[in-house]
């Protein structure tokens, strides 16, 4: 899978030089036939071929440095990516992944998916997680959270969204009441998608594999013209101090399974969408 968004990548920086694939081969010295193999994510990149072909394709010392150290990850079987001071901001995986998945498959815990937060209520988040921000960077990274909500309602092809939500999700206060009834609102109005499923998990359902798994997310993606998906299926799982992903086969069965056995206990759609308008009249009652 690194391999694979190294690839993309590349081939993004390509051709926003200009340059052919014939073109860049000739100015790199390689075959076409190579650096076919290299975007799609074929063979392994050295770090040195990555920074020559930055290098030429015009990308900053930032980008560079961020592309070489993925080309590092791609020599690992699974990869553990903590960000840090590894990926420049804007360089982001994961959203490259949610942008390019037909499916998604969503279970939180505590939090509301990033996916359908308000802007109030990303906010807070936000700032309890970045404490040493300045309110500029604050504000770009909430932005950018809501801007990912367009893939739900997108034009071409949306994905196909099964969100369950644990009942605490509804009830942690974050950032007050009325934050708290503006993203409950919203999630109602996002149920009505023709392309979401969401539910909850009511606490009376009692144990669940969701309540060791804390939160994940299980990306599917389209086939390609010979029947192969165009990525391995992944798992997500976002931590405090770094990003899990996963795409071997056991892995990726474990956390289906786990899903289904959480789905299962999961209230139907529209008692989940009764229970989340409830709390949020209750919510503003105060």
């Amino acid at each position: 899978m690194p391999r694979r968004q190294l690839g993309r990548h590349l081939t993004e920086l390509r051709e926003r030089a200009g340059l052919t694939v014939r073109a860049a081969a000739k100015a790199l010295e390689r075959s076409t036939s190579t650096l076919w193999r290299y975007e799609t994510g074929q063979v392994a990149i050295r770090s040195h071929e990555v920074e020559l072909m930055c290098r030429v394709y015009g990308a900053d010392a930032e980008l560079t440095r961020a592309l070489k150290a993925l080309a590092g990850e791609g020599k690992n079987r699974g990869w553990w990516h903590a960000y840090g001071d590894v990926i420049p901001e804007g360089f982001d995986v994961f959203i490259g992944l949610e942008e390019a998945a037909e499916q998604l498959d969503i279970y939180e815990s505590i939090l509301v998916p990033g996916l359908l937060q308000t802007e109030q209520y990303a906010r807070q988040i936000i700032e309890a997680g970045h404490p040493d921000k300045a309110p500029a960077e604050i504000e770009r990274r909430v932005q950018l959270r809501v801007k990912r909500r367009s893939l739900l309602t997108r034009v071409i092809s949306p994905p196909m969204v099964a969100v369950v939500l644990c009942e605490a999700v509804l009830r942690f206060p974050i950032g007050g009441h009325n934050t708290m009834a503006g993203q409950l609102r919203h999630l109602a109005e996002i149920s009505e998608l023709p392309n979401v499923k969401l539910t909850v998990v009511p606490f009376r359902a009692g144990l669940h594999q969701g309540l060791m798994a804390a939160q994940f997310t299980v990306l599917r993606f389209p086939l390609t013209g010979s029947g192969k998906p165009a990525e391995p299926t992944t798992i997500f799982a976002d931590g405090y101090t770094g990003d899990l992903y996963l795409d071997r086969e056991g892995e990726v069965a474990q956390y289906d399974a786990a899903f289904r056995n959480i789905s299962s206990k999961a209230l139907t759609e529209e008692e989940s969408r009764r229970q989340i308008l409830e709390m949020a009249e209750n919510y503003e009652q105060g």
